[in-house]
């Protein structure tokens, strides 16, 4: 909820949790079995043969890891320090940096688009500020800009290594698809 008004963040939490629902589906159908991503992973390429990875809880873990990246990119950017100069309570700078480099190459062409409009976003109040961001993360709570940046840091360091680690096993499994939606 902290992404925006929720005409923009309204598909995006829905697709994310979605992801989430459809592989917590296969987890919960068997915990013994599906213990670990990977094994999710193992399990459906046996199961669906030639259809996978295009199919179940592997594609949707795909978008999800995806959906992720952008995430920590964006919290990395804004962590950084970097913003425009102009306007520096605008996450803009940082909202194309995560998307240049977590899902442009997964868009066609309208996404892309679409996407480049970011900035008249920013008229609509559709894309939060900084500040907002910040104190949304935080619950609600006033914070200082410092401590908020922190705790960003501590939860950069524990989840990268983990997305990194699912990004890694979909290329030693060849599960990535480079398909654009």
């Amino acid at each position: 909820d902290c992404l925006g008004t929720p005409i923009v963040y309204s598909p995006v939490k829905a697709d994310l949790t979605g992801n989430i629902k459809k592989i917590r589906a296969v987890y919960d159908s068997n915990p013994a079995k599906f213990k670990t991503l990977q094994n999710i992973l193992e399990v459906e390429k046996e199961m669906h043969g030639s259809a996978w990875p295009k199919t179940g809880a592997t594609l949707a873990l795909m978008w999800l890891k995806r959906g992720l990246k952008f995430m920590l990119v964006l919290l990395q950017s804004i962590s950084d320090g970097e913003r425009d100069e102009e306007h520096p309570n605008l996450i803009r700078v940082n909202a194309m940096k995560a998307y240049e480099i977590a899902l442009k190459k997964y868009h066609g062409w309208m996404l892309q688009k679409l996407f480049t409009l970011l900035p008249l976003f920013y008229r609509a109040r559709t894309i939060p500020y900084k500040s907002d961001l910040l104190k949304a993360l935080e619950k609600g709570k006033e914070v200082k800009e410092e401590e908020s940046i922190e705790k960003i840091h501590q939860f950069l360091s524990r989840v990268t290594p983990i997305l990194d680690a699912i990004y890694e096993m979909y290329a030693k499994m060849n599960a990535e698809l480079s398909y654009k939606a």
